[in-house]
């Protein structure tokens, strides 16, 4: 879906709730804002937007990969 859209283009109705739910998916997925946007041909903004108003909870900066080095240095301190 997300690929057939021309960059810059105003998304909206069916097609626009069609887009959230594919980038909902690939967000909960473990992609990246930055990755989607790429992928999508849209901005950081636009994406970021979308995500928030599909309801998405956002992760913070550093991603998934956070969780592991704290743990691995809070448990040999």
């Amino acid at each position: 879906m997300a690929e057939t859209l021309k960059k810059g283009s105003r998304v909206t109705g069916a097609a626009r709730e069609q887009l959230a739910a594919d980038l909902k998916k690939k967000y909960d997925s473990g992609a990246s804002i930055r990755a989607l946007a790429e992928e999508t041909g849209r901005s950081y903004g636009f994406v970021h937007r979308m995500l928030s108003e599909s309801g998405v909870t956002l992760r913070g900066r550093g991603g998934a990969t956070r969780g592991k080095a704290k743990t691995a240095a809070s448990s040999s301190a």
